[in-house]
């Protein structure tokens, strides 16, 4: 049974929900929810503002039966508001079941301007596996008009991705904590990531010591390489480290330069022909002094 909350309502909100000032203590975070809250430069400007002007967008969130209120959105504010020493919260609260509230929770995050690969694809997951219990057909065959949408294509409808590219996203999931952090920090590319999440554990962690032994990111042909070995049952830490210690054509055939590095070398009015013309005759001056400086 739901315990009773002393709460004060402040206000109501335009479709008659109830804003009712709520202790943070009786706050909990979402259960398992995918969203990093980081104590950041950008929580750091959230807190100074929570500081000066209060919580101005309330919290949603839901009774829990074992008392308190589960936060379904505003876990960043709640944060923000126990570091500025605010001990009561703006919140509206709402029935749901547990799979409206996840769909809710994960719509609402999804509207941030930075999210990572990682929260994208348990968020991804999270919706998915709630749209299917609410009964949106799931199988990736049916093709009949009329027919509820399949669950991939609301997820991605509403995110603004393919159904493929939610799919892309799920398959993250399956990446060992490790390699799934390399990929929010963007030392492992997307693509090859969801390549190398269909190794088993054991060959991700192998993977994972072949990178950090030839302190190499895999490239995308480099992943399906390791892929197909792992389908075929060849992945091994050698067969993997061997791929992995190959020196990539692009890093051998090419060296670039930011054009702002160059520029404060030329004149304003210099074009990048004209750049490389004058880098190309430095070079070659430069080669013939040493040339000489050898035959000395």
């Amino acid at each position: 049974m739901i315990s009773e909350q002393k709460s004060e309502v402040i206000s109501t909100e335009p479709n008659h929900e109830q804003i009712q000032q709520i202790p943070i203590a009786e706050l909990h975070p979402f259960k398992n929810h995918p969203f990093k809250v980081l104590d950041d430069e950008a929580m750091q400007r959230t807190v100074e503002s929570v500081a000066q002007f209060g919580v101005l967008a309330p919290l949603i969130a839901r009774p829990r039966e074992e008392g308190g209120y589960e936060i379904i959105s505003g876990h960043r504010r709640q944060h923000a508001a126990q570091l500025a020493g605010l001990k009561t919260l703006p919140v509206i609260v709402r029935n749901m079941s547990d799979d409206e509230a996840v769909i809710h929770m994960v719509d609402s995050n999804l509207q941030r301007e930075h999210i990572l690969p990682s929260e994208r694809a348990f968020a991804y997951k999270m919706k998915l596996e709630a749209i299917k219990n609410q009964g949106a057909r799931s199988d990736l065959t049916s093709s009949q008009v009329g027919m509820k949408l399949q669950a991939l294509d609301i997820v991605g409808q509403d995110a603004g991705d393919s159904r493929n590219q939610v799919h892309r996203y799920i398959r993250l999931t399956n990446l060992i904590p490790e390699l799934l952090d390399l990929v929010d920090q963007k030392k492992i590319s997307f693509n090859p990531a969801v390549e190398l999440s269909y190794l088993t554990v054991t060959e991700q962690r192998d993977f994972l010591e072949a990178m950090q032994d030839t302190q190499n990111a895999p490239s995308l042909s480099q992943a399906q390489r390791i892929k197909k070995l792992s389908q075929e049952g060849q992945c091994s830490y050698d067969a993997i480290f061997d791929i992995m210690g190959e020196e990539k054509k692009a890093e051998m055939d090419r060296v670039t330069i930011k054009n702002e590095v160059l520029r404060k070398y030329f004149p304003k009015s210099y074009t990048p022909k004209q750049m490389q013309d004058t880098i190309i005759k430095l070079l070659e001056q430069w080669q013939k002094k040493r040339q000489r400086s050898q035959e000395r």
